[in-house]
């Protein structure tokens, strides 16, 4: 692989963002705010906290934009009338928080975070800590695993999790996407316009309950998209690359065997909370981070460690934050994550301002 003048062989994420020039370890000893995750709620807090004069690290252990910066298409966000890739919107935001003061690290992952006095330290895989007053947690989901036998074998080699902005153009003739939700939709339009046909295998009995009201209808007016509703993907198969793949009818138990080399799947999330100690974050029962007046359906009222209500947006750990999809009862949309993000900021600046000249204990997260 060649990057500027110089050759990689079979390089990592961490050495191909190195050789292009992208810092990877914190420049600076402290950080008024670390941010964790390089969605659209965790770009919009980079821009606002830099933008209001926050010492603001970004930190993202894969590539800019989430899952959001892997989305073909973005019809329904405010100012773009036309749409807008995800990538571009994300390198958009990149640009902004860059140029207003914001520090951004990329293949640098959060492997653990412990608490101090009035401070927070993300120790990465590097080995390197990003030391800082406040915390805005931003990692989002990411898909749940299928685990179907060959999964390991076939991945990226036809199989893919995500929208698979990047193999659409290698498409050919029928192609699957699994799920029903909004990034399924998009990846079903975009790979429509490239391909034979496209067929969406989604568990529920409509679209009408996950997917945006926009999309179903670009979706049934696009005669190459097939929707088989209460369809699931139970099996896949090929030698080298993907050949085959089993589909079952969930009310009848029906299965279908199909030749195609292309699945995508974008079905179901988890909460990507690795990074810390979840039991002294309180979290719902799909493990989402409980935030603001959420919490005291997670944790009684005398567990709160302050003598204060939790701000909006902040987590059992006070100075500890959460916007976007890895917060409970948040909108997973776009549009949705990027006022989080904003709002997370308002908040982490009532935090550094209460604990002027006071100390308050706390526990290792």
């Amino acid at each position: 692989m060649k990057v500027g003048d110089q050759t990689l062989s079979c390089p990592s994420l961490a050495e191909i963002v190195r050789a292009i020039g992208w810092p990877t370890s914190p420049s600076e000893p402290e950080y008024d705010l670390a941010i964790y995750g390089a969605g659209p709620a965790g770009l919009s807090a980079a821009v606002y906290g830099a933008s209001e004069g926050l010492r603001t690290v970004l930190v993202e252990r894969y590539a800019i934009g989430g899952q959001a910066g892997s989305t073909s298409r973005i019809e329904n966000y405010l100012g773009f009338p036309e749409g807008i890739s995800g990538s571009e919107l994300a390198s958009r935001a990149r640009d902004q928080a860059l140029r207003l003061g914001a520090e951004i690290l990329l293949a640098a992952e959060c492997v653990t975070g412990e608490v101090g006095t009035n401070t927070f330290i993300g120790l990465l895989d590097s080995g390197k800590a990003v030391t800082s007053r406040a915390i805005i947690c931003a990692t989002g989901v990411e898909y749940v695993r299928l685990n179907l036998a060959n999964e390991d074998r076939l991945l990226g080699r036809g199989f893919y999790y995500g929208a698979g902005s990047s193999e659409a153009n290698l498409c050919t003739g029928h192609v699957f996407v699994v799920g029903g939700g909004n990034s399924a939709g998009q990846t079903a339009l975009n790979l429509a316009s490239r391909v034979r046909k496209v067929t969406m295998l989604v568990r529920g009995d409509s679209l009408k309950h996950t997917l945006s009201q926009y999309l179903i209808d670009h979706i049934r007016h696009t005669p190459n998209i097939e929707v088989r509703t209460q369809s699931a993907l139970t099996a896949i198969d090929g030698k080298d690359n993907l050949e085959a793949i089993r589909t079952s009818n969930l009310s009848t138990g029906e299965e279908t065997e199909t030749k195609t080399g292309w699945v995508f799947v974008c079905a179901g999330g988890r909460p990507q909370m690795e990074w810390t100690d979840s039991d002294n974050l309180a979290r719902d029962s799909a493990g989402y981070l409980l935030t603001g007046q959420d919490l005291f359906r997670g944790i009684q009222p005398n567990q709160w460690p302050l003598d204060r209500d939790p701000y909006p947006m902040e987590t059992s750990t006070p100075g500890v934050f959460a916007a976007g999809d890895i917060r409970s009862n948040s909108v997973k949309r776009c549009a949705t994550a990027v006022g989080e993000g904003a709002a997370a900021v308002a908040s982490v600046h009532r935090y550094l301002s209460s604990i002027q000249d006071r100390h308050v204990p706390r526990s290792k997260t």
